[in-house]
């Protein structure tokens, strides 16, 4: 475990590697004792300092919710991150891949709740009657940490890899469709490049988020009305780069695309 000046020099080395896009080496290469706990103080650490510029929490996001992404990281349990006011991005409205070091995305429905969520006890049934609606999104993730050599405490501490989110039009309510058996496919550029399924997020993306508004309890936090809830991608992430256009297809709930520009806000020419 870190001390509070190791975590606050932590922080810092984060906010400016997400400043300057320039990525450092992982953390545990200079604080070797950082574990979960200090990850998640630093994570707050950029968090705080965000809001105190006048960014508001607008959600959260679940990580690490396959088996297999859990297995990699040799945990038993997803982690979380914040997402941000400014890191919803508008359908249809281009994004600048180089304001990110190294950006991927990844596909996945949102819960928008229309109440909040109880903390400790929180049962799928309690997120159902919550949600007002279920959303076609795609992920925009990255990582401060070089080359994504990430480990736990990496991706805890840089705010679980978050980015941005996408959110598609289409709005169905929980009871018009089943959360945990949702068919989706990535297409990049027209090409299918990626599919896969809800259920692998942890059987059922509705657990992920129970599970998330049991532990954010533990630290005073309650899911509110109106935010954004990202359970996890039931597809592997996709590196993306300038000139490249994504679209996420989900059976029974529509779509979502993103398109990607260089900061200029034109659109490469390819070779």
């Amino acid at each position: 475990m870190l001390e509070p000046a190791q975590r606050a020099e932590a922080a810092a080395a984060l906010w400016t590697a997400q400043q300057d896009r320039s990525p450092l080496e992982p953390l545990s290469a200079t604080w070797p004792g950082v574990d979960a706990d200090d990850a998640y103080e630093i994570q707050l650490i950029n968090i705080r300092r965000q809001l105190a510029q006048g960014r508001t929490v607008h959600g959260h996001k679940v990580g690490l919710s396959s088996k297999v992404m859990q297995q990699m990281m040799g945990v038993d349990e997803p982690d979380y991150g914040h997402l941000l006011s400014d890191m919803v991005l508008p359908e249809g409205a281009p994004v600048a891949a180089d304001r990110y070091c190294c950006p991927r995305i990844e596909v996945e429905i949102g819960y928008v709740l229309g109440r909040s969520l109880p903390g400790e006890g929180c049962t799928t049934e309690d997120v159902l009657a919550a949600t007002e609606y279920i959303v076609p999104s795609l992920e925009l993730i990255d990582s401060r940490i070089k080359d994504w050599r990430i480990g736990l405490a990496d991706t805890i501490a840089d705010n679980a890899s978050s980015a941005g989110v996408i959110l598609g039009s289409a709005r169905v309510r929980p009871g018009g469709l089943n959360p945990a058996d949702i068919d989706a496919v990535l297409y990049r550029d027209g090409a299918e490049i990626a599919r896969g399924n809800t259920s692998a997020v942890l059987g059922d993306p509705t657990e992920a988020v129970a599970w998330l508004a049991r532990k954010v309890a533990s630290f005073g936090v309650r899911l509110e009305a109106g935010h954004v809830i990202l359970p996890g991608s039931c597809t592997k992430a996709v590196d993306v780069r300038p000139g490249e256009t994504y679209r996420a297809e989900f059976e029974g709930l529509g779509s979502v695309s993103v398109g990607f520009v260089h900061s200029t806000g034109q659109h490469p020419t390819k070779n």
